[in-house]
């Protein structure tokens, strides 16, 4: 008897012009969990999509409890008792908790011959296993209600209510705050305990080191090595995944803020429990943070700056001209973009190429005659974004669901710098991004703020804030509660100012 509860062996994957996968390994032992680690477009996600059916593999073997498996769709899988959590959310936001958890494996109750979604059991299962874990959901709650954290959350607790023998979870903790990761682990424990394999996928060195059993290292699609994660450290680690020594996570400074340009005023949400009496002002080629915990409203805020969501109150000035906006058009003409939180929903158009994704903020910039586009002067600005952002992909006519998340994340920044705005909002720019990428993607903040461009960075993780901002503003439970600077750009400063309202 083998004592792993999953092989996979020499599997390989192709995508037109691509070679995703080019035999790589992996082995699980039950009650561990087992990290894999790599650069975005590495082939981590790809090579659990191959093992959990959603991708069919070329080549190799996937031994599951000792016997050659073949898994033909993720329903089959997750028949067999292979779950996975996916980095990018796919929610019903306009059903329930309880059907998303179940959707697809309703349970059901006869009358007769006839067979009904037993809707009394589905609730009163999903309530236990939401209380269970300590979620303070109902679950009869539209998820569509819930903040991007929770609904990830509760694609987790989709996974266990599977009663899975193998959990993947691909980037869980990318929008939760310290508490909701710590849950996590306790739920990942009680997993293992009772013998079930873990795969986690996630580019955050401390949770990896703290969590994991064992670490596997991918880059560009090949299988690097598996190590006891006792003993690694973040410098290994990074070795390995990028082919090369990274001694700064973050760039050299490189931009000088100038005078005030950018005031916000007395901004006040439509909703009672959203953001209240927010002002702020940003300076010219200043790169400005925005911080908080889940539910301070940032994006909100931000959203609404935007034109996105409903305002009571509040006024936009840009180099002292207040702007009227009112919807996104209005301050896209005003020079202010916006790269949105969750890029699945709101930020990619899967079906549609790279190119596509690019050009589709600017199209009315590259008119010929004022009726045609100009595809050239379009094919040009696309070429160049993907050699400035290193975008791996085969083609410009890729579609872009089938990038990594990380490319997709390059792709969306390259569409508003096509745009060339004079503001850029930045909503967690980074997240779901290897360490190589985000250090490119820093340097383009650096950059663009050098050039004088106006930069707001709203983002859940503080070293980063701290490594690339010349100032931060901290939110909580919707008000400003503090601004700092200089020697207070600390951990322990903003997080006394993110609960400062907080009992």
């Amino acid at each position: 008897m083998s004592e792993y509860i999953l092989e996979m062996k020499d599997i390989c994957k192709s995508f037109p012009g691509v070679k995703a996968l080019d035999h790589v390994s992996l082995q699980l032992k039950p009650g561990h969990v087992h990290s894999l680690m790599g650069e975005n477009g590495a082939g981590k996600s790809t090579l659990m999509k191959c093992l959990f059916g959603i991708y069919k593999k070329d080549e190799g073997q996937i031994i599951y409890n000792g016997e050659e498996v073949t898994i033909t769709d993720p329903f089959d899988a997750l028949n067999k008792g292979i779950a996975m959590v996916h980095q990018e959310l796919m929610p019903i936001r306009e059903r329930s908790i309880a059907e998303n958890i179940y959707c697809g494996r309703y349970p059901t109750k006869s009358y007769g011959p006839v067979k009904v979604i037993d809707h009394k059991k589905m609730y009163e299962d999903t309530q236990k296993l939401l209380d269970d874990l300590g979620l303070n959901f109902k679950a009869t709650d539209k998820l569509g209600t819930l903040s991007t954290s929770q609904m990830q959350l509760v694609e987790i607790c989709k996974a266990i209510s599977a009663n899975a023998k193998i959990i993947i979870l691909d980037e869980p903790t990318s929008s939760l705050t310290q508490k909701e990761v710590d849950k996590l682990f306790e739920i990942v424990k009680q997993l293992t305990s009772r013998g079930c394999g873990v795969i986690y996928i996630s580019h955050k060195m401390d949770e990896i080191l703290k969590i994991s059993d064992e670490v596997t290292i991918m880059r560009d699609g090949q299988y690097i090595g598996t190590w006891p994660a006792k003993g690694l450290t973040t410098d290994f680690i990074i070795a390995k995944e990028v082919g090369r020594e990274l001694t700064d996570l973050y760039p050299p400074k490189v931009n000088t803020p100038g005078e005030t340009v950018f005031e916000v005023k007395d901004f006040t949400s439509i909703l009672d429990n959203s953001f209240k009496d927010c002002s702020f002002s940003v300076k010219r080629g200043e790169i400005y943070g925005v911080a908080g915990l889940v539910g301070a409203q940032r994006t909100e805020l931000m959203e609404a700056i935007y034109g996105l969501r409903g305002k009571v109150s509040g006024t936009v000035t840009f180099d002292g001209k207040q702007l009227d906006i009112k919807c996104p058009e209005d301050a896209i003409k005003n020079g202010i973009a916006l790269i949105t939180e969750d890029r699945r929903a709101r930020g990619i158009f899967g079906v549609l190429s790279i190119t596509d994704n690019v050009a589709v903020a600017s199209l009315n910039d590259y008119l010929k005659y004022r009726i045609m586009l100009d595809h050239k002067a379009i094919n040009e600005v696309v070429d160049r974004s993907i050699g400035e952002l290193s975008i791996k992909t085969p083609s410009p006519k890729e579609q872009i669901k089938n990038l990594s998340g990380g490319n997709q994340q390059k792709v969306i920044i390259s569409r508003w710098l096509a745009k060339e705005p004079d503001v850029l909002i930045m909503d967690e720019p980074t997240r779901g991004i290897d360490v190589g990428a985000k250090y490119e993607i820093y340097s383009i903040i650096g950059r663009l703020a050098k050039e004088g461009k106006t930069i707001i960075v709203v983002s859940s993780e503080m070293p980063e804030l701290i490594g690339i901002c010349d100032r931060i503003m901290v939110m909580c439970e919707g008000r400003i509660t503090g601004v700092v600077e200089g020697k207070d750009m600390n951990q322990e400063k903003i997080m006394e100012l993110s609960t400062k309202f907080r009992s």
